[in-house]
């Protein structure tokens, strides 16, 4: 489904991430703008999603479900229950897609009439600059036509990948947390290349193209990581130097901590959502 079929898309919240999904799927032409609508609480909030992606807004819940045939639940986790509560009642069915982090499907499905499909999203910050990656998981309901819509709105702003909901949680450690990780990565960088007398705007500059450059490398060259770390690592070297600082500090072990650590924690809040 898509624009093409006459589906509008809704989006319940109206924030930064429903902003960039809305603008992304607006650029690729999945939707045009006159079929996306949001609603929000928030009367800044709406105004600012629909001057930046040119899309329409509407005042409720009810009004943007009875519209759009695809709704973005786009809020904070605690607030799921009571945005959603307006459409218990609608007996048409719906493709529901949560991008609230850590509530479980079987949660979300319990907010919703028997008609609605759902399927839960963990997105990341980069979607914010189109280079996200994303995953999702389908409900009972949900059909392999609906997991196209998803791979449709996602793939608008970066990489969309489906997985079991079982392997959320560490989507969320990994891929949900990992641009902070990598944002620490950038800022430490920046203050080495500031400590060796580059200045910090430069500094900052490079490690951000750096990191951004590494990744694009692993991404289109298809090589494993480590194959890259060693081409860049001549014997006797500048770099070797620098990875046997790493190695001794346990960059590695921390960055695997890290991931565990977050995804113990989203697998706590998720249970804290169950029914």
């Amino acid at each position: 489904m898509g624009d093409e079929a006459g589906e509008y898309l809704g989006f319940v919240g109206a924030g930064r991430m429903a902003t960039a999904l809305a603008g992304g799927v607006v650029r690729s032409g999945a939707w045009t703008a006159g079929r996306v609508l949001a609603t929000d609480v928030s009367a800044d909030a709406l105004k600012k999603f629909t001057v930046a992606t040119g899309a329409g807004a509407v005042n409720s819940v009810p009004e943007l479900a009875e519209r759009c045939g695809v709704i973005v639940v786009a809020v904070k986790p605690g607030q799921v229950g009571e945005a959603l509560a307006p459409v218990s009642g609608l007996a048409a069915p719906r493709l529901l897609i949560s991008l609230a982090a850590g509530v479980p499907l079987a949660r979300l499905e319990s907010h919703v009439p028997a008609s609605f499909r759902v399927i839960r999203v963990m997105p990341n910050t980069p979607a914010l600059v189109g280079a996200g990656a994303s995953a999702y998981s389908l409900g009972a309901r949900a059909s392999g036509a609906d997991a196209a819509v998803a791979e449709r709105l996602l793939g608008s702003v970066g990489l969309a990948v489906r997985v079991p909901e079982t392997q959320l949680d560490a989507v969320t450690g990994l891929s949900g947390s990992g641009p902070a990780y990598l944002c620490v990565v950038i800022e430490a960088l920046a203050d080495g290349g500031v400590a060796a007398g580059l200045p910090r705007p430069l500094a900052l500059r490079l490690a951000a193209q750096t990191v951004l450059g590494a990744g694009r490398l692993v991404i289109e060259s298809g090589e494993h990581p480590a194959r890259l770390k060693d081409d860049v690592a001549s014997p006797a070297g500048t770099t070797v130097e620098g990875l046997k600082v790493l190695e001794a500090q346990g960059v590695r072990s921390a960055f695997i901590e890290a991931v565990a650590a977050a995804t113990r924690r989203s697998r706590e809040l998720g249970q804290s959502f169950l029914p």
